[in-house]
């Protein structure tokens, strides 16, 4: 019944459009019988007007294609920015897949910094795009792990006991902290407050600045309109995951106190990561030209032992 519904206004129309035009031919010609026999009754001086009248169906025409020419040209002008803002996402989805390649030392995931202080602002879908695939790196559960094991070994929270079960509940609890400050900090509130959640890497300069430049990103961040302010999504990302970790810390742990202090907590090691990711360009040209220093010592150690061999064989 519904492809039969469908298929009765393209019978529809097509009739009326038949029954339609036979009335419009006869209108035409009924039209043209007076035009015919005025010709033949006026002198010849009027023909003229009859020829300029005979144009005018052709002017009328022009007239009429012109402002279809412009409702198409107009129909047309709104596309343009919708184009330019089609390619500017894609832009940014390029710089995106080329930040989620980085890392330090190989292992340490830095998909949310970026070295181009001009990069194009995240789209809401991208920012969420950036947390989800930061989160599920192996670089986070590795962290998780090491950080449950340091919890294991200073038995943090001994209601929680030790063995593989008092292992696992630090384990994650690490990996929940992480994944519900990160949820809030770096997605939800990013696209709420119209926030930046990427660090943007300074690289160079003095080093104190290039310090104090990464130790503000806590607290300062650029926006999505290319200014910079507060960093409101990571401070209060920080606290909202430390209010929600609560509920599945020991009953001791669940205090305003310890929810402060652990959100700022968070806060401060995030600092020491900005610093780690400022300064590890440095420190890995610093070791590939030890490295290619040593290399050529090597190298002419192994050239004169030869050399001084060919001179004796010569003698």
């Amino acid at each position: 019944m519904r492809s039969a519904f469908r298929l009765f206004p393209g019978l529809l129309f097509p009739c009326i459009a038949v029954l339609a035009l036979p009335v419009h031919l006869v209108s035409q010609a009924a039209d043209a019988g007076p035009v015919v026999a005025a010709s033949a009754v006026l002198p010849e001086s009027p023909q003229p007007h009859v020829a300029q009248a005979a144009d005018s169906p052709q002017d009328n025409q022009a007239l009429s294609q012109t402002p279809s020419a412009q409702d198409s040209s107009s129909s047309q002008a709104p596309a343009a920015p919708t184009d330019d803002e089609k390619s500017k996402r894609e832009k940014a989805a390029e710089q995106l897949k080329a930040q989620e390649k980085q890392r330090v030392m190989g292992v340490m995931a830095t998909f949310n910094t970026t070295s181009n202080k001009d990069a194009l602002p995240l789209s809401p879908g991208q920012k969420f795009q950036l947390f989800f695939k930061s989160e599920t790196d192996p670089w986070p559960f590795l962290l998780a792990s090491v950080v449950a094991g340091f919890g294991q070994a200073e038995e943090s929270y001994p209601e929680w006991g030790q063995g593989m079960q008092g292992y696992a509940k630090r384990f994650g609890g690490a990996y929940t902290d992480a994944f519900i400050g990160n949820f809030f900090g770096n997605a939800v509130l990013t696209v709420a407050l119209h926030e930046d959640p990427r660090y943007f890497q300074k690289g160079a300069g003095s080093r104190t600045k290039r310090f104090l430049w990464a130790a503000s990103s806590t607290v300062w961040c650029k926006r999505d309109n290319g200014k910079w302010g507060p960093n409101y999504a990571n401070v209060g990302g920080n606290l909202i995951g430390s209010a929600i970790a609560r509920s599945y810390y020991p009953v001791a742990q669940r205090t305003v106190n310890d929810t402060i202090s652990d959100g700022l907590t968070v806060s401060a090691e995030g600092i020491v990561g900005s610093e780690v990711i400022e300064f590890w360009p440095d420190i890995a040209r610093h070791f590939k030209r030890k490295h290619a220093e040593k290399l050529a010592r090597q190298a002419a150690a192994q050239s004169t032992p030869q050399a001084s061999t060919q001179d004796t064989t010569k003698k």
